[in-house]
């Protein structure tokens, strides 16, 4: 695509390394729970969906107080590892300056809460980046895999889809992006695969400096 109008940012995995730290704590306490699941199960069956998808998922399995031990024992065991451990995914500040440098609309559409954007993004400096622009899955009727979260963020921020890039991690977020009408490149240095995110329409990268001249060349000289 030409340089786009606006870059809409997944939130963990793009922005925040949570997803590293994520997957292992819920494969482990689900396991506790009765539901022997490994980190790599996790990723499959839940990143990129909402945690009211992912909560659902263990109701189904656990039943209701099943899924509500889970999260809660999840929540405050990721709470404390999040202020401790999480980090900025390597090379995204260099990104998004650069892209600032080159007045490239930014903003955040995430399968997480509100609170826990505001969390990640606060511990790790990023929130002021984002302020004012940054969308949830909470606000729109359907989570990734459905497009809606993407077209809601483009149309807050007045940009057709067309003329907007996603970046995405997960397969049911590349998922989204495509259905949603754009140009969606798939971060393969975290936990998905390049050929999983390039099988679902995205084109893959493996560092953020990667985009550096794809989302914002400089300009021509004459």
């Amino acid at each position: 695509m030409t340089r786009p109008d606006l870059v809409v940012f997944d939130c963990d995995g793009v922005l925040v390394d949570t997803e590293r730290l994520t997957v292992g704590v819920e494969a482990r306490v689900l396991g506790e729970l009765g539901w022997p699941i490994s980190p790599a199960e996790v990723v499959e069956r839940w990143m990129g969906k909402s945690s009211a998808a992912n909560l659902a998922d263990v109701a189904a399995r656990l039943g209701p107080e099943g899924a509500r031990e889970f999260d809660e024992r999840t929540t405050a065991e990721l709470h404390a590892t999040f202020e401790r451990e999480l980090t900025a995914i390597d090379g995204v500040v260099a990104l998004l300056d650069h892209l600032d440098a080159r007045e490239v609309a930014t903003c955040v559409a995430s399968s997480g809460t509100h609170e826990r954007i505001r969390r990640t993004l606060g511990i790790t400096g990023l929130h002021p980046r984002f302020d004012g622009r940054i969308y949830s899955a909470t606000e729109v009727r359907h989570g990734k895999p459905a497009p809606d979260l993407f077209l809601h963020a483009a149309a807050a921020m007045g940009v057709p889809a067309v003329s907007c890039a996603v970046v995405e991690d997960s397969v049911y977020g590349v998922r989204a992006g495509v259905a949603a009408g754009m140009t969606v490149y798939g971060f393969a240095g975290g936990l998905s695969s390049a050929e999983a995110l390039a099988a679902e329409g995205a084109i893959t990268f493996d560092r953020m400096a990667d985009l550096l001249e794809v989302l914002a060349p400089a300009p021509a000289r004459s």
